[in-house]
């Protein structure tokens, strides 16, 4: 677990030579290499297991740095969890922006009933605010033991 990317590749922005190029927000694009190895770590290693990588990166902090160093991360995870300080600061736990948090290649994982039923949970919710969707889901998510009884009784749910 790395918290955060953000804080590691401000660091090394701090200690590099400085390779003569800046970006946005006066980050030196030589700061992002080694952030970018650790994380590009993460992969399945032959003869069985994984190496996995939960790595934080701050977003909305007003900083142009953070956010190129934001945009360069991106699209190189799995998933994404998006926190939501509205929902902390109201106690509606756990506080992740449904719609904006969500894992590349869900139909990987999930059988073809438990992905229909994560699309249609998705455009259900896509239509509430932050906070009404995320009590929606958890509320709905209460009436049921499990995943199996959430997929089949989901159209009765919300």
């Amino acid at each position: 677990m790395l918290d955060s990317l953000t804080r590691l590749a401000r660091a090394y922005n701090l200690t590099i030579s400085p390779t003569g190029r800046t970006l946005s927000g006066g980050l030196d694009p030589g700061a992002l290499i080694q952030p970018k190895k650790f994380f590009g770590a993460a992969r399945n290693i032959e003869e069985g297991g994984s190496l996995t990588i939960l790595a934080t990166a701050l977003i909305e902090t007003g900083s142009r740095m953070d956010d190129v160093i934001f945009e360069e991360f991106k699209g190189t995870g799995n998933m994404e969890v998006h926190l939501d300080r509205k929902l902390q600061e109201r106690r509606i736990f756990p506080a992740i922006d449904i719609n904006k948090s969500g894992t590349r290649r869900e139909d990987l994982l999930l059988t073809n009933e438990e992905y229909n039923a994560v699309m249609a949970v998705r455009r259900v919710l896509a239509t509430e605010t932050t906070q009404e969707a995320t009590e929606k889901l958890i509320h709905a998510l209460l009436k049921t033991k499990n995943n199996k009884e959430f997929v089949q009784m989901f159209p009765k749910l919300i």
